[in-house]
This record gives structure tokens, C-alpha cells and sequence, in this order.
């Protein structure tokens, strides 16, 4: 002991404490910049595993993941943005005119990206508010999609078609989310007027119960079908409108596979499906009786048209 504590006393410490030790200090420094970030980024994880396995739903699960991405990425942003700072400090830049700077400049900037600081803020509030999660089918700034990712900055959607569009949050103004706890499949079909509407009525009620009972479709139907009834009178259509409570995004599946079972229905019970046509009336006078249609008919060889005839 009495010699180690004789070769400590004889350490040329003014040797270490130049470059050296600063340089030992700024390693020091990213390594435990390192693992911190690694250490709290595996805490989060864990957080949120234990977060899911309480609330046992998918729900959950996408509002955990989509929670948890963002304060990962805030981890990452300030544990690196303080360790910067401290090597700075380190290699003798002071620190003060720079934050005095970066204060003036960040005035500078807010003033020109206003827009973008109102995506952070909108973008805050929209995780906080749990308006949206990942895995959700939502239409925002007029565009529609399922969410791949949301960050503070933007959220990113993937429409039908495979398009990947970035919407910034600021652009956000209303959330329409159609993957929330359960969806209603609206249906409204057309039927010809000379059709009766009870027994049209009774035919989908018929194609909404074999649907209930069926093994594919019915467990993701949640209630039986609920008929409203006549919708409106379109110009060659009687149209009725029905819906089913499903499954969050379930909708779109179940109002095809009901819409194919009731095109059958309708062509066993001979029901007639409307296609747009003109009816040419010519009215009637005063005295109730129909003036005459005046018809020319064309010769397919000849020099002229024939004298018009008139018709009643």
C-alpha cells in the first residue's frame, strides 16, 4: 500500500492536465452521452411493454408504440445536444455567446418558420390528445390513408394506391379517424320504383342475417344490420339505405361482401337494379288529352327526308 501511494505522489500530474486530459474528458463524456441515450431509450422500451401487457388491446399497443418512438427521438435530441455542449466547453469555446446567439437567431427563425414551430406545437398536441396512432386509417389535410409514422413534424400516410404522402402537422386543421373502437359500413343500394319497398326491405334484412352466421364475416360484424329505411328518390331509383356495426376498419370489407350476397339476392328474387334512363313526355292540354308528337322518319336512300307524320 505504502508503495502505491509512492508512485501516485511521483505522477507528473501538470503533465496530464493539458491536452490530454482534455481530450480524456471529451471521450469520457461521449461515451457516457452513449450510453445514457442506449440505457433511457431501453427504459422507454420497457415502459412501454409493460404499458401494453396492462392494457391487453391493440389500441393500446399503437398509442404505447407511437407514444414511445417520440420520447426515444426526444432522448436522442437533448442527451446529444448537452454532450455537444460540454465538448464544446471542453476544447475552451465558451458557451455563453453562443446561447446568446442562438437566442437572437432562434428569435430570427421563429419569426421566418413560424410554420414550423406550429408543426411541433400542433404536433405535441396531437400525440398528447391521442388524435392519432400509428396503424390508424385517417383523413387529414384532404388526403386519406393509413398512418406509418407520426412525429412531432409530420405524419406519414400510405394511401390505397401505395402513395406515401407527408403531411406536416401544421396543415392539420381537422382528424378524421375511421379505426377508433368500432366503424359503421353505411350501405345505400337502388332499387326501380315499380319495386315493393318491404319486400326489398325483407331481402337485405335476409342478406344481413346469413352474414351475421357466417364464420368469415361474422365475427367481425358486431351487431345485427340496421335498416333506416328510404334514403331518397333519385331520378330512376328508389334508394334505400342499411349499415352494420364492425370492427375498426372492417367496414370496407363487409360492405363488399355484402353488396356481392345482395346483387344474388336480387337477381334470385328478380328485383330489379336500376340503370339511368330518359322518359320523353309530352304533356297533355288543357283539356287533359296528349297534343301529337311530331316524328320525321328518314329514308335510307332517297333524295330527302319524308314529310313529317304526327303521332299520338
Amino acid at each position: 500500500m505504502k508503495e502505491v501511494l509512492r508512485r501516485i505522489e511521483n505522477i507528473d500530474w501538470a503533465r496530464w492536465s493539458g491536452p490530454a486530459l482534455s481530450a480524456l474528458r471529451i471521450v469520457l463524456i461521449v461515451v457516457v452521452a452513449w450510453v445514457a441515450i442506449i440505457v433511457l431509450q431501453r427504459a422507454v422500451r420497457s415502459v412501454r411493454l409493460r404499458v401494453v401487457s396492462r392494457l391487453a388491446g391493440a389500441e393500446g399497443a399503437r398509442r404505447a408504440e407511437t407514444l414511445g418512438r417520440v420520447i426515444r427521438y426526444l432522448i436522442g435530441l437533448v442527451v446529444s445536444a448537452v454532450a455537444v455542449m460540454l465538448v464544446l466547453a471542453e476544447v475552451g469555446v465558451s458557451l455563453a455567446p453562443i446561447l446568446g446567439a442562438a437566442g437572437v437567431v432562434g428569435l430570427a427563425i421563429g419569426f421566418g418558420a413560424q410554420s414550423l414551430v406550429k408543426d411541433y406545437f400542433t404536433g405535441f398536441f396531437i400525440l398528447f390528445e391521442d388524435q392519432i396512432r400509428t396503424g390508424d386509417v385517417v383523413s387529414i389535410a384532404g388526403l386519406s390513408g393509413s398512418v406509418e409514422d407520426i412525429t412531432l413534424r409530420h405524419v406519414r400516410l400510405r394511401d390505397y394506391a401505395g402513395n406515401v404522402h407527408f403531411v406536416p402537422n401544421s396543415l392539420i386543421m381537422t382528424v378524421t379517424n375511421m379505426s377508433r373502437l368500432f366503424a359503421q359500413a353505411v350501405i345505400d343500394v337502388g332499387v326501380a320504383y315499380r319495386e315493393n319497398v318491404d319486400e326489398v326491405l325483407a331481402a337485405m334484412s335476409a342478406v344481413g342475417a346469413g352474414m351475421r352466421t357466417d364464420s368469415v364475416f361474422g365475427p367481425r360484424i358486431l351487431d345485427d344490420l340496421d335498416i333506416a329505411g328510404v334514403e331518397r328518390f333519385d331520378d330512376s331509383a328508389v334508394v334505400l339505405r342499411c349499415r352494420f356495426k364492425v370492427l375498426p376498419l372492417e367496414q370496407w370489407g363487409v360492405r363488399r361482401e355484402y353488396l356481392r350476397r345482395l346483387k344474388a339476392a336480387f337477381d334470385a328474387q328478380s328485383i330489379e337494379i336500376p340503370f339511368p334512363h330518359v322518359t320523353v313526355y309530352a304533356g297533355v292540354d288543357k283539356r287533359g288529352d296528349t297534343p301529337a308528337m311530331p316524328l320525321r322518319m328518314i329514308r335510307e336512300s332517297g333524295d330527302g327526308p319524308a314529310p313529317a307524320a304526327p303521332a299520338s
